[in-house]
Parts: structure tokens; C-alpha cells; sequence
């Protein structure tokens, strides 16, 4: 059979097909050449398959097709008659015993547990967790969409602005474990779209300021009481995770607290089982307070402190805050249910963090002090004017009018010792000094590599 043809036996213009039959039926793979004649060369014959590996590979087939997604009652019955050992799926569960099925290694269970896993743990591992992480393109959203894809996860990455916005993003994953999804967050049917396939919602969306067409109320507390309501009526989102902030009270002085506060009420209303975690303020290369506040040193030579920036705050790495979001979904469901309190293990006043920026950029510290009812009276005009003017206004480039309410008060985890926190999770966080303020070198006057630091200069004037 594995004879080469001659010239004779080359075959000249178009055969019947039952002609080439006895070739296929040998499985002997043939290619025209690309010659003159078109002679025919054949390939080492493939080792014979058995009828036990066609039936291993259909059943690998089947359960990768049905890997975490609702399958109906026949299949699962097929599935579990199966004869091959090591492929029948061993754990089903969920309400009515049989909405989800797993591998025999690890049975995926509905609502909790630990997902299907497969592979060493890398990216090209499946982690069985496809999860939406609304608010992927923000500031937490990077960090967290890498190491999710770095496990082997899919992550669906919904967005409404530009097709370039989700595009860093991609890189972080696996190829087609990255999947951007157009959306837009008052469109119901588009949340559900994104929300189709997915076995995992991580909601990150929150504002920090209002704007003319999104406001606190709308984003930290409607959309999240959304996105709990369309989860639970998908019916296989196995974990909910709602990214709030540390200080979310309905007590507090800050609007954006108080809606906060109330999206947690409501998710854990529409969603008992929805894990909420409280980051305390974050730091990190695309942050909003240590950049900003050197951006602002750097323009106009001082920075401005309300109260005397007396006020104490327990910044974290936003790495950090990501690693344990991950590792809450790792858990065996002891997660669920529960609040997280996410402060770093330093405490500082904000006069302290801005004497480590300063110390950081290398720039004499230069500071006014700014009464808290002074800033109010300076911040308060564009709130009033916000909805009232058929323009745009410009966002604060340091303090909007609910960050001085937010920062006129401690911002602390629970003192009382029954808060759970990043112990609970298995993440020991960063000091802040050093690597993860580290990005703040680039404000240096001359280049990273240049300028001496504040101790410097003051040992040099006393000369």
C-alpha cells in the first residue's frame, strides 16, 4: 500500500470519487505535488485507531462541550452510562441535581466550591472559571483581568467607549481567553449578552465624582442592584463579587459612601451569596491620589491639604486588592456572604503620604493648608452648576467637593477585631514604600536617575 505510482499510473484530469475510496478507507492522507505532472506522494501511514481511543477522544469532546455550562438531563444520563474509565463525570449539583457537570478530578458545584481545573496552573491552564469583570479597563480592573488570565481563566471584558480601550488587555491572557464585548450599562439586554456564558461576575464599576450623565446614585447603587438582579436570574453564576470601598456606610458624610453602602444592601438582597470586598484608597501606577497630587506639586509648586491633611487613611497596593479578589474565588465557598475589609499595614495622614510623595519626586515639600469649610465653599460651585449648565464642566484636578467630605474623617479597617480582612484571604500586602510607589520616580526633575533627596538638599543648605 505504500508502493510510489508511475508515470502510468499518475491518475490524468478528474476520477470518480469511488475510485480514491480504497485510499481513504486505509487512511492514507494523499497530496498533489506541485509539479508538472502532478504525481501523487504519500505520507507515513498514521498508527491505526482503535475503537476504545475514538470513543476516550468523543467522550473528552462531550465533556469539554458541556464544560460548565447547563446541559439537559439525556446528556448527563449518556454521559454517566459512559464505559471509559476516568471520563465519567463524577459530582453534579445545583437545585435540581443536575444543572452542572465537571471532570472526575474536580466536580464543579453551583453557587459554590472549587471550579473544574485542568493543567498546572498557568495561562494555558483552565482554571474553569469564565468570569465578566465589569469595570475591566479601569484602574483595578487591569490588575485583576491578569491574574485571573494568568490561571488560565476567560475573562469577558465588557466596555462602551472606544475599541482601543480594552486593548492592553488582551496581551494578559491566552489566545481567545481575552474576549472584549461592546455593552452598554443601561441596556439590559447587552449586560445579558455579556453575562451569557459566563460562570463568574466581578463588578468594579464605581464613580468617584459625578458627571452630567452619570451620577453616584445611578452607578454605585443601581447598576450594581442590576448586574445582582440579571445574575441571579442566569442561574449558573456560580460567584458574585462587589468591588465597594473601605468607609461605605449610610451614615457617612460622602455621597459616594452612602451609595456604596446602599448597593452593598442591595446586592446582598438580590444575591446572599455575593462576596463584597472594601478597598481601602488604592495605589498604584495609574492611581488617582499620588499622581495627581504630583502632577499638581509639579505645576504649581505646592499642594494644597484640607484640615491640615490630619486625617488618617490606610492606603493598599492595588496588586494586592486583586490578589484577593483571585484567591476568593479559589476558597471552597467560605467566602460567600462575607465583607471584606482590604487596608494596607500602614496607617498614615494624608500630611504623611504627601511627605512620601514628596520624598519620592525629590521636590522640597510645599504645602497650604486649606479649613475644610474654606474647601467646601471653593469645590462647592461646580456640583451646583453640574446639572444646570448644557456643557461639560471640568473635573477637579485634585479634590472634588464629596473627596473633602470623604477625607475630613479617618478612613480606617474596623478596629474591633472582627472584620475580615486580607489575612482571612490568604494575601499578606505590600508596605507602600518602595516598589509600589515606585512609578512616582518619573516627576523627578532631570529623569528618574537624577536629583538628590530631600535629607540631601537640607545637609547641603546647612553647610
Amino acid at each position: 500500500m505504500g508502493h510510489k505510482l508511475a508515470d502510468s499510473d499518475t491518475p490524468r484530469g478528474p476520477q470518480p470519487y469511488h475510485s480514491l475510496t480504497p485510499i481513504v478507507v486505509v487512511t492514507v492522507t494523499t497530496t498533489w505535488a506541485a509539479s508538472p505532472h502532478r504525481r501523487l506522494r504519500f505520507r507515513p501511514p498514521t498508527p491505526p485507531t482503535t475503537a476504545a481511543t475514538m470513543q476516550a477522544a468523543a467522550l473528552r469532546r462531550q465533556l469539554l462541550d458541556h464544560h460548565l455550562s447547563p446541559t439537559s438531563s439525556a446528556a448527563i444520563s449518556a454521559l454517566r452510562s459512559a464505559s471509559v474509565q476516568g471520563l465519567t463525570p463524577q459530582g453534579l449539583y445545583g437545585p435540581d441535581g443536575a444543572r452542572y457537570m465537571a471532570s472526575a478530578r474536580a466536580p464543579a458545584v453551583k453557587g459554590s466550591g472549587h471550579l473544574v481545573r485542568k493543567g498546572t496552573g498557568g495561562r494555558s491552564s483552565v482554571s474553569g472559571i469564565v468570569a465578566t469583570v465589569f469595570g475591566a479597563t479601569g484602574f483595578l480592573g487591569r490588575y485583576l483581568v491578569q491574574q485571573l488570565a494568568k490561571m488560565g481563566s476567560q475573562v469577558l471584558v465588557p466596555f462602551r467607549g472606544s475599541e482601543d480601550s480594552h486593548r492592553h488587555l488582551k496581551l494578559m491572557g491566552d489566545l481567545g481567553q481575552i474576549v472584549p464585548m461592546k455593552y452598554h450599562p443601561r441596556d439590559v439586554d447587552s449586560i445579558k449578552a455579556v453575562m451569557a456564558k459566563s460562570n463568574v461576575v466581578v463588578n468594579l464599576i464605581g464613580r468617584e465624582y459625578e458627571t452630567r450623565n452619570y451620577g453616584f446614585e445611578e452607578v454605585n447603587h443601581h447598576m450594581a442592584e442590576q448586574l445582582a438582579m440579571i445574575a441571579k436570574e442566569h442561574g449558573g453564576i456560580m460567584r458574585f463579587i462587589q468591588v465597594s470601598c473601605l468607609g461605605a456606610s449610610l451614615s457617612s458624610p460622602s455621597r459616594m459612601m452612602r451609595t456604596k453602602a446602599a448597593g452593598e444592601e442591595s446586592i446582598l438582597k438580590e444575591f446572599p451569596e455575593a462576596t463584597i470586598m472594601r478597598p481601602a484608597t488604592m495605589i498604584g501606577t495609574e492611581d488617582r491620589i499620588l499622581n495627581r497630587w504630583a502632577q499638581f506639586a509639579k505645576n504649581w509648586g505646592f499642594l494644597p491639604l484640607v484640615g491640615g491633611g490630619s486625617s488618617k487613611i490606610q492606603p493598599v497596593y492595588v496588586v494586592d486588592v486583586a490578589a484577593a479578589i483571585v484567591n476568593s474565588l479559589k476558597d471552597d465557598g467560605t467566602s460567600m456572604g462575607k465583607t471584606y475589609e482590604l487596608g494596607g499595614p500602614d496607617v498614615y495622614t494624608i500630611h504623611e503620604l504627601a511627605e512620601m510623595m514628596y520624598e519620592t519626586i525629590r521636590e522640597w515639600p510645599r504645602y497650604v493648608n486649606v479649613p475644610l469649610p474654606i474647601a467646601r465653599a471653593i469645590a462647592s460651585p461646580r456640583e451646583m452648576l453640574l446639572n444646570k449648565v448644557p456643557f461639560p464642566l471640568p473635573t477637579p484636578s485634585i479634590f472634588n467637593l464629596d473627596q473633602i467630605e470623604a477625607y475630613s474623617v479617618d478612613n480606617l479597617v474596623s478596629e474591633d477585631g472582627k472584620a475580615l480582612t486580607f489575612e482571612d484571604l490568604g494575601v499578606m500586602p505590600h508596605k507602600l514604600k518602595g516598589y509600589p510607589t515606585e512609578y512616582l520616580i518619573s516627576y523627578r526633575k532631570g529623569g528618574p536617575a537624577f536629583g538628590s533627596t530631600v535629607s540631601e538638599k537640607i545637609r547641603s543648605s546647612e553647610m
